[in-house]
């Protein structure tokens, strides 16, 4: 009998033995579900800087190319369009440097006042630190400059009312590109996508506002003047 016992008592230990270090043996399926890979890129870090950046920068550039392509609907003159675009430079950067501000200290506020009712854990590892609200602020009117300056400089001194048109309608469309393409590529989608996705609207803003200006210098008889 002994003969046959030492081979099942050898397989039996084996065999617990080899669940043992299976158990030992971390599971990184899951965590591959969930895509946490060690080379994973955290997107989500990058959501907060990101979302102002690329937003503030095809704000400027879509606001400030749409006013001046309105006003070149009922003006031809340059210096016209050159005002218009500036004003709506100067303009849009400082709004969206308020809105950030009031948006990330407003954030901020509601973040405290939980802290302060227990509900949060400031000692949270996992959580993320929010963003100093004047930084915020001065990236997205920063940002909102780089992009409305591209079609102001682009178009505003170019005497010929078409070429002018045309000229702004290539930058701001190229810029809308990269900037799209920009977001997509750092943002973890595809850029081609988010390229297109923000040319198309871009082109329906400048659209929509030279067609509504375009009218409304045709009902209220606005003269376009040919001198420079």
């Amino acid at each position: 009998m002994s003969f046959l016992v030492n081979p099942i008592v050898h397989a039996t230990t084996r065999k617990v033995h080899a669940e043992q270090t299976s158990t030992n043996i971390p599971d990184k399926s899951k965590d591959l579900e969930l895509g946490k890979t060690d080379d994973k890129i955290d997107y989500l870090a990058r959501v907060q800087w990101l979302r102002a950046a690329v937003l503030g920068a095809n704000d400027g550039i879509v606001s400030v190319a749409s006013l001046m392509i309105g006003v070149g609907a009922v003006s031809s003159t340059a210096k016209a369009m050159l005002v218009s675009g500036l004003a709506g430079l100067i303009a849009g950067a400082c709004s969206m440097a308020i809105g950030e501000f009031v948006s990330v200290y407003t954030q901020y506020d509601i973040e405290m006042n939980l802290i302060e009712q227990g509900k949060v854990n400031n000692e949270d590892e996992d959580k993320e630190p929010l963003a100093n609200p004047l930084l915020a602020a001065g990236a997205s009117a920063l940002a909102f400059s780089v992009g409305g300056i591209l079609p102001l400089l682009a178009g505003a001194f170019i005497q010929s009312w078409g070429v002018r048109l045309g000229v702004v309608l290539a930058v701001t469309s190229f810029a809308l590109l990269a900037f799209g393409w920009l977001g997509g590529r750092l943002g973890g989608a595809k850029p081609y996508k988010s390229a297109l996705r923000v040319l198309i609207g871009g082109w329906m803003a400048m659209l929509v506002t030279f067609a509504i200006l375009k009218v409304f210098g045709l009902i209220f008889h606005v003269k376009v003047n040919s001198s420079s």
